[in-house]
């Protein structure tokens, strides 16, 4: 009886111990032994970003420690300071890790965004070689052009006449996947054509990418192992929808080597991505893992970038009035760059809702972030754009407005200010920076000069949506709009 009542002392204790250790000396959620942080992730489960967001602003440093059940200790934070440090100064001490190459291995496999090391090296210079090209770069402004004017504007222009609803979301994840196929693979899906079926391939990788994430969300990671183990439920599922993307990725690129059998130098030069790749004779399933990872990346990103900032332009509707305005001044393709105004309302838009709100490395060793707090090796050390947008630190009383002014160097100047990539790391920063920033920027600002010079988007609801943090973001339940005629200007 006495040893059962000291145990059961002894336990309270290093529970209450953990918990206000916790509590004051991470700014954390509350953890206890065993179970972590479970009952606190449980209580918050349907709003994880913001509960983060919170316990972020209340740490004096913006950084919180996160003990979870099964996995390993989380170190998250919204320190610019510390995103150099992890980008950039101490590179070679975050990378993804084990953890994170197991849970996206099945579906990206060893493609640059889940591989570390000498095998992110050689892909990371593969690629930028070609993300430089003149000819790439000819490649999708032709592609873009094409798609926008053949395809993108009929479908608006049909749901105009018709008041038809549209699912705005769904629209620009369609146009951008055909975008991206046609640079990448150098295949036409065909997504925003009627006259084609719905592309499987596009369904498959919309599960792969659902359902890897939910993978990475888990608050108990075992269970997911444990449902790969046997095939079943949602791992059953991605195993499917994986099997689909590799098979039709694979059947692209033996087809596409076929064709390159005699390529000459000027069909070299307008190729797209896979074709240089099969001709500088790199392995097939290097190339496979490669180009998913590019369709993966250049899908989603681009095109929730643009559903939320054109609802937030429906919010707003003085600051639209002026990028109409704006737009409507230029009148192609080589006047991208001067539309100041729009690439303000991007940056801004991506500040309130990155496409990827999160990103994590794994501590190759101990180590101390600038602003003091302790990494172990192992530890997961995630740094988190939506948390840095909504912190008053970085971006003033006034962080929860859509102020595209924020991002000019004076109210009248016109020139936009050189903003750390630290302190808004959407588009990663440091050695791993984002290959395609520039040419997603060409792709926002065609896209959506386009539609702004022409049609009004009207959102049929007037709730808030939520935004929802996968692999990237999305809006729950999409973004349903009528369109209608835009008044001259």
């Amino acid at each position: 009886m006495v040893i059962s009542l000291l145990i059961f002392l002894t336990l309270g204790f290093l529970i209450l111990l953990s918990y206000f250790s916790n509590k004051f000396a991470n700014h954390g959620p509350p953890s206890y032994p065993f179970i972590g942080c479970l009952i606190a992730f449980y209580k918050n489960r349907y709003r994880l970003l913001d509960w983060y967001t919170e316990l972020l602003a209340e740490s004096p440093v913006n950084t919180i420690v996160v003990h979870r059940i099964g996995g390993p200790r989380t170190i998250v934070t919204a320190n610019p300071e510390n995103v150099e440090y992890m980008l950039k100064n101490n590179f070679n001490n975050f990378p993804k890790g084990r953890p994170i190459n197991v849970i996206l291995g099945d579906f990206l496999g060893c493609g640059i965004f889940n591989v570390d090391g000498e095998q992110w090296r050689a892909q990371r210079k593969l690629a930028s070689h070609g993300f430089t090209t003149k000819s790439l770069r000819k490649l999708v402004v032709k592609t873009l052009e094409d798609e926008v004017e053949k395809r993108l504007i009929p479908v608006l222009e049909s749901a105009m006449e018709s008041n038809k609803v549209v699912d705005m979301q769904d629209l620009l994840r369609r146009f951008a996947f055909d975008i991206v196929c046609k640079v990448s693979l150098g295949f036409d899906p065909g997504c925003l054509d009627h006259s084609l079926p719905d592309s499987s391939l596009a369904r498959a990788f919309d599960v792969a990418s659902m359902t890897s994430a939910m993978r990475r969300a888990a608050p108990v990671f075992l269970i997911w192992k444990i449902k790969r183990f046997f095939g079943i439920g949602t791992e059953k599922t991605l195993k499917e929808a994986i099997s689909h993307v590799h098979e039709s990725v694979s059947e692209i690129i033996r087809n596409k080597c076929e064709k390159l059998q005699n390529i000459t130098k000027d069909e070299y030069e307008d190729a797209d991505l896979l074709s240089r790749l099969i001709v500088e004779g790199h392995d097939a399933e290097l190339v496979r893992d490669m180009v998913i990872s590019f369709v993966m990346a250049g899908r989603d990103t681009t095109s929730a970038a643009m559903t939320w900032l054109f609802y937030l332009l429906s919010r707003n509707r003085n600051i639209e009035s002026e990028l109409v305005n704006e737009v409507s001044r230029y009148l192609d393709y080589d006047e991208l760059k001067e539309m100041g105004l729009l690439k303000a309302c991007l940056c801004e838009s991506m500040r309130l809702y990155p496409p990827v709100a999160w990103d994590s490395k794994h501590a190759e060793s101990d180590d101390i972030l600038p602003d003091g707090t302790s990494v172990r090796a192992g530890d997961r050390v995630t740094y988190f754009p939506y948390g840095m947008g909504r912190m008053e630190k970085l971006w003033g009383k006034d962080w929860f407005e859509f102020k595209p002014d924020r991002w000019f160097i004076g109210p009248e100047s016109g020139e936009l200010k050189n903003v750390s990539p630290y302190k808004f790391p959407v588009f990663q920063a440091g050695p791993r920076v984002c290959l395609g920033k520039e040419m997603a920027f060409i792709q926002m600002k065609y896209v959506v000069s386009s539609i702004l010079k022409r049609f009004e988007i009207k959102p049929v609801s007037l709730e808030n949506p939520v935004f929802v943090p996968l692999l990237t973001a999305h809006m729950a339940g999409g973004f349903n709009v009528r369109v209608g005629k835009r008044s001259q200007v």
